[in-house]
């Protein structure tokens, strides 16, 4: 792990409107994640897990709070500015895959290069960012699946794409979302071993949601989210 924090997420806060009430989801949670560190974030169903997540990964605004990324208040920076670090900083794994169906499995993953060009920022050309898509997929065993569409893949040849495409840029951060909470046991394990490979050998940070002890174990720290709030790791007990 590296001396400082490469993201901080402080005071977090976050309610909804519905109709003439307020619904508080988050109340002041707190988190900071390490270079390299692999960290656990565990919590019932409706804790507000996703929700602090789509907020670190610079999908939703916080009602209040901060979120830096390399000492950068991310919330701080116009709509294209904040895209444009989110493009670079963060690879986001989610459940359902979240792939764009009209595209094939290569075309996915060279996705976040074709969004960086337009911004002008691309660390890669077109080029580059599709051969070493080309790279990636056979890597991860789907060198035949290349012209695929989704639909046409199982669910852990999804995933398998939508981690290449999460990697494409070798962005510092990595967050997965119950990355293996949509496929059958032995798939969700080969899914998870080829993820937390590619974190440990690129030295990532990464944030992890899980419902399954197991996962939580192959972490450097688990915390848990209970009542819009982020618990300590201390004495924490990981649910069965």
């Amino acid at each position: 792990m590296s001396e400082g924090p490469i993201l901080v997420a402080q005071d977090i806060r976050k309610s909804f409107q519905i109709g003439d009430r307020q619904i508080g989801i988050l109340h002041g949670a707190h988190l900071s994640l390490h270079k390299g560190e692999r960290l656990c974030l565990m919590g019932a169903s409706g804790a507000g897990k996703s929700t602090f997540l789509h907020i670190l990964g610079l999908l939703e605004r916080p009602t209040e709070g901060e979120v830096l990324l390399s000492g950068v208040d991310a919330w701080s920076l116009s709509n294209i500015q904040r895209a444009s670090l989110r493009n670079r900083s963060l690879g986001f794994v989610f459940q359902f895959y979240h792939l764009l169906p009209e595209l094939s499995a290569l075309e996915n993953v060279v996705l976040p290069a074709r969004i960086a060009a337009a911004h002008k920022n691309a660390p890669l050309t077109l080029a580059e960012a599709t051969e070493r898509a080309r790279e990636s997929l056979a890597k991860f065993g789907l060198e035949d699946r290349l012209d695929h569409r989704p639909s046409q893949l199982s669910g852990g040849e999804q995933q398998r794409v939508a981690i290449a495409r999460a990697l494409l840029l070798d962005p510092p951060i990595l967050i997965a979302d119950e990355p293996t909470g949509n496929l059958d046991t032995a798939t969700g394990s080969r899914v998870l071993n080829l993820l937390l490979k590619e974190q440990e050998d690129r030295g990532l940070s990464m944030i992890l949601v899980t419902h399954d002890s197991k996962i939580a174990e192959a972490c450097d720290r688990v915390m848990a989210i209970q009542d819009g709030q982020i618990q300590s790791d201390t004495g924490i007990e990981i649910p069965q």
